[in-house]
């Protein structure tokens, strides 16, 4: 049985950390209903290039990347039969996940309470861009926005005069991983409770919340952390290194790693420049300069294993090719294989999740290919006359 079956999850997000969120529900067996505008649908399926298909069955790989094992209906929210619909998928559903600007839903008819009036065991889960009050808490969220405006920019790139944004919207799939967290968290108290209660984070609070080390830096030593480029703050060497041929990585997270790998660059472990971490950190460029000049000799497969044989951890730099195509990630379940209704076989990136008696699938026996807007109008409409039919 899959791990979440039963669940009934009433999806009105859009764009991607809603519909991601979402997904990681759906990835563990939930029935995830995925409620859209009709003709138009999630903004995600016009993201693009690039687009698989043509004409009126094109759809966007970027839809295909937040929407797997959903289905998908369309409703007027804004029409008496569409709130109709929707008050009759709630009756029936565990969870409601969105991410209008606050006020919305209040102002469709589905506020808070008038939700729990229509199912006091509902889970709620609102996902906003800075949070659901406070002085800009109607803001609407774009992740870039977000990640300049929660410091996290700051942070990335070569160097302080260099803001640079991570390379996916890590502010979306940050604020969806929380909200799915908080949402199976608030399952678990209804089980005592009875009651469902409203679980919300922003894309503002999901960036802040992995700050980690950066953030007490500020809070606690008053520093102002800035961008140093690919190389760790606290600990060193850490990050990225030239050889002859292409960057390698290597970290040396501990004093007994510096005592293996000081060696295979020629450099004296007592060395009283760098005989710590703390005088290592102070020296970096230093030390970075002369780490490089031996590196340069050879190519980074030399250096691979010559890393490796020390025992001191280190990679390569992969293009999203050599991912995909890395028998280690295959052999993680992280790529599924769907029968999509227009495109025909694709492969996906898989859930992250394994679990001991499922260990390929996240934690459904069979995935489901991100649905054709409309692809199951029929089905849950009929699901649902017949539910009700069997309450009369």
């Amino acid at each position: 049985m899959d791990m979440l079956s039963g669940l009934v999850v009433v999806d009105l997000t859009r764009a991607l950390a809603g519909p991601h969120a979402a997904m990681m529900l759906g990835d563990l067996g939930a029935r995830v209903i995925k409620v859209e505008a009709p003709g138009a649908g999630d903004d995600t399926r016009t993201w693009g290039p690039p687009f698989v298909g043509d004409g009126e069955q094109r759809e966007s790989t970027y839809f295909m990347s937040c929407n797997r094992n959903k289905e998908s209906v369309t409703a007027d929210l804004k029409s008496d039969e569409g709130k109709d619909f929707l008050r009759r998928l709630v009756a029936r559903a565990d969870v409601l996940m969105e991410n209008f600007r606050p006020g919305v839903l209040d102002r469709l008819g589905f506020s808070v309470s008038q939700l729990h009036d229509i199912n006091p065991r509902l889970v709620i889960m609102s996902i906003t861009g800075f949070g659901h009050d406070g002085p800009e808490g109607g803001r609407a969220g774009y992740d870039q926005i977000a990640q300049g405006e929660a410091g996290l920019m700051s942070l990335t790139g070569p160097g302080p005069g260099e803001p640079t944004k991570v390379g996916v919207p890590i502010g979306d799939l940050l604020a969806g991983m929380y909200g799915a967290f908080g949402v199976v968290s608030a399952l678990l108290e209804r089980e005592h409770t009875g009651r469902g209660r409203v679980v919300r984070t922003s894309l503002l609070a999901g960036i802040v919340g992995v700050h980690a080390f950066q953030g007490t830096r500020h809070t606690v030593a008053g520093e102002v952390p800035r961008a140093i480029g690919n190389h760790h703050a606290a600990i060193a060497p850490y990050g990225l290194f030239r050889t002859a041929d292409a960057a390698v990585q290597l970290a040396v997270g501990s004093e007994g790693l510096w005592q293996r790998f000081a060696p295979v660059v020629g450099i004296d472990v007592a060395d009283p420049r760098f005989s710590n971490n703390e005088l290592r950190v102070g020296r970096r460029e230093e030390l970075i300069e002369e780490i490089e000049a031996v590196f340069k000799t050879e190519g980074a497969e030399y250096w691979l294993a010559r890393l490796a044989e020390a025992g001191v951890p280190a990679g390569k730099v992969r293009t999203l090719d050599d991912v995909y195509a890395w028998d280690q990630t295959r052999s993680q379940g992280l790529l599924i294989e769907v029968e999509h209704a227009t495109a025909g076989r694709l492969e996906l990136p898989g859930p992250p999740l394994r679990f001991d008696d499922n260990l390929h699938a996240g934690g459904r026996t069979e995935h489901l290919p991100p649905p054709i807007l409309g692809q199951h109008d029929a089905s849950v409409r009929a699901w649902l006359d017949e539910a009700d039919g069997g309450d009369a």
